[in-house]
């Protein structure tokens, strides 16, 4: 039986990870004042990037539209769509609109919410992808990919804190005074898909030492588990986190990717996020 997997663009695909999980983006669209830019594989990331730097006012994002969900789902007998926190962002409650349209068109269709972003997008998609290839019911896939979002971690370090601080991701007293003092946040979900704040580091070696410490304190199995690394124009972080992984855990795979428009407007140059 044919899967479809539709995840906005969010879950940063690289066309050869899109391909071997067999996922459709649902792009959203980034705006900054009067310019919008779809969050596809067209878009000239590093002008936008570019253009991001130098705009003043505050960088926003809408959601895939419910009928490009809907066309999504449509493209296989069976769909789940993957989408980032529906508590930060709109495009959960467009999934649901979209699942909706589709079965109203005789579609079968389940919408999870990762409860994360990026790097954990891409977690989800991998674990559910993996199921379908091992022959799991539409009700045990769901099941298991439910209780896999329960016990994901997803935890990231950025260096620009302005663009969650501009969008009331963070509090911007918070904010500016972590900015103030020249430390680098560890932040990462609370559980429930809103971003909590559970330690401070100083530098990029200590960043990077607290951020694979992380998987340890955290008492997450690794054993034949995968972690994602997902990094906006900072891959030699990105590369010796993997290293610390490999040393230290035994991860069937680490994988690392380069944030798509969505991730890289909130991770900001250099952020860097960890799934596992």
């Amino acid at each position: 039986m044919e899967y479809a997997i539709v995840a906005d663009s969010s879950c940063d695909m690289t066309p050869e990870l899109r391909e071997r999980l067999g996922v459709v983006t649902a792009p959203l669209t980034l705006t900054l004042g009067e310019q919008h830019f779809i969050d596809d594989d067209a878009l000239d990331l590093p002008e936008y990037m570019k253009q991001m730097r130098s705009f003043s006012g505050v960088p926003t994002s809408a959601a895939p539209s419910p009928e490009r969900y809907r066309d999504g789902f449509l493209t296989a007998e069976k769909a789940f769509g993957i989408t980032l926190s529906g508590n930060l962002s709109g495009s959960y409650a467009s999934a649901v609109v979209g699942k909706n349209l589709a079965e109203e068109q005789g579609g079968d269709v389940h919408v999870f919410d990762s409860k994360s972003a990026s790097a954990g997008e891409i977690l989800v998609a991998i674990k559910t992808r993996a199921l379908i290839a091992l022959g799991k019911t539409k009700e045990e896939i769901i099941t298991s990919v439910e209780a896999f979002i329960k016990r994901m971690k997803t935890f990231f370090v950025l260096e620009d804190l302005e663009n969650l601080i501009k969008n009331g991701r963070m509090s911007k007293i918070k904010g500016r005074i972590i900015s103030a003092l020249n430390i680098r946040p560890l932040l990462g979900s609370d559980g429930d898909g809103n971003i909590a704040l559970y330690s401070i580091a100083r530098g990029e070696k200590q960043s990077i030492e607290k951020m694979a410490r992380t998987v340890a304190e955290s008492e997450v199995e690794t054993d034949g588990q995968t972690a994602v690394i997902t990094h906006c124009n900072n891959e030699p972080f990105a590369m010796r986190l993997k290293q610390l992984l490999e040393e230290r855990y035994s991860f069937a795979e680490v994988l690392v990717v380069p944030t798509r428009g969505l991730s890289s407007m909130y991770a900001n140059e250099k952020g860097v996020i960890l799934a596992f």
